[in-house]
């Protein structure tokens, strides 16, 4: 099958595309930590998760209009194609509000390290699935054995790299008291958190498809983005008057950095990116790879200490995690 892939003023991909496409993934992938560290330090600032969500989202909103008018000309969605395509299309930017607040929900449940491998294993599930079913006009590539095994390594890795580290300790008896207190679960109903982080994962691969059969749609890679924001941003806007913000939020008066700002830009740049992987190596593999740079984002920020994060030198173990990663890759797209 012989995909068209339309763009404004983005290049085709043809050729070497699909090495581009990888390229582009780890970019982004890179870029999705620092996002996250970016929005907690606006977080910190505004006081609340949903403010600093709007002003993020908010943000990268006005920057694709302008992307947006730039390449179309036009901010504006013609009604015939509204009312003919169908309503899901349009629903990408609730699917990552969703995402993002499940996140917010699941950190003081289970943890950072939970809320990292749950919603990772959902994100390779559905992402597969999609591909295997061509869910959402997805580009079809089955789900066989060998590319089931090489989920299963991408999914290892993961562990390894988050989890790693403190599995050694405990096995070596250096982990404290309280922190293996910590980590335990301690009642049954921690489960059901663990099958909405799953849930959310597979929401946040739902959203890749969707908004990448809407860049097809629209003609255009940035249009797309700029309609999945502004439902994000719309969406985030009901939320935070539901709940009262002059009565609830309160700003930190301290000084701020400059770069607490960024956010939106990152994650703009995200969406779009997603939106042109899709239809060119399909949802399941834009999903790893932009996962083995997300965990390369996180790796560089721990170490390096970038955006005022406390510095955490990385292990050989994290190092051996991204490889079998890496290794999981070469199974799913080469063998």
């Amino acid at each position: 099958m012989t995909l068209t892939v339309k763009t404004g003023i983005l290049p085709a991909l043809n050729g070497g595309g699909e090495m581009l496409a990888i390229l582009i993934g780890l970019v982004i992938g890179i870029g999705l930590p620092m996002q996250t560290s970016i929005n907690s330090r606006l977080r910190s600032a505004l006081g609340s998760p949903f403010l600093a969500s709007l002003v993020s989202f908010g943000i990268g909103t006005a920057f694709l209009a302008v992307m947006t008018l730039i390449d179309q000309r036009s901010l504006l969605i013609g009604m015939p194609l509204l009312r003919t395509q169908p309503f899901w299309l349009w629903l990408g930017g609730l699917l990552g509000v969703i995402y993002l607040t499940g996140n917010i929900m699941l950190f003081p449940k289970l943890g950072s390290v939970q809320t990292v491998i749950f919603p990772v294993l959902g994100q390779i599930l559905a992402g597969l699935l999609i591909d295997d079913l061509g869910l959402f006009y997805s580009p079809i590539s089955q789900l066989t054995v060998v590319r089931g095994l090489g989920a299963l390594l991408v999914i290892t890795g993961v562990m390894i790299t988050v989890a790693g580290n403190g599995w050694l300790e405990r096995i070596t008896g250096q982990a404290g008291l309280e922190t293996v207190a910590e980590e335990t679960p301690k009642v049954a109903h921690l489960m059901l958190w663990r099958l909405f982080g799953i849930f959310a994962g597979v929401l946040s691969a739902t959203q890749t498809a969707v908004n990448g059969h809407l860049g097809e749609v629209l003609g255009s890679k940035i249009q797309a983005a700029y309609v999945s924001f502004l439902v994000g941003t719309v969406t985030l806007i009901v939320i935070v008057l539901v709940l009262r913000p002059p009565l609830m939020f309160q700003r930190n008066h301290g000084k701020s950095p400059w770069w607490m700002w960024i956010g939106g830009l990152l994650g703009a740049l995200f969406v779009l990116g997603n939106v042109y992987l899709v239809p060119v190596i399909g949802t399941g593999f834009a999903v790893i790879i932009v996962l083995i740079g997300l965990m390369i984002g996180s790796l560089l920020i721990d170490q390096f200490g970038w955006l005022s994060s406390e510095k955490n030198p990385v292990t050989l173990l994290q190092l051996g995690g991204l490889l079998v990663m890496i290794i999981g890759v070469v199974v799913i797209r080469l063998l």
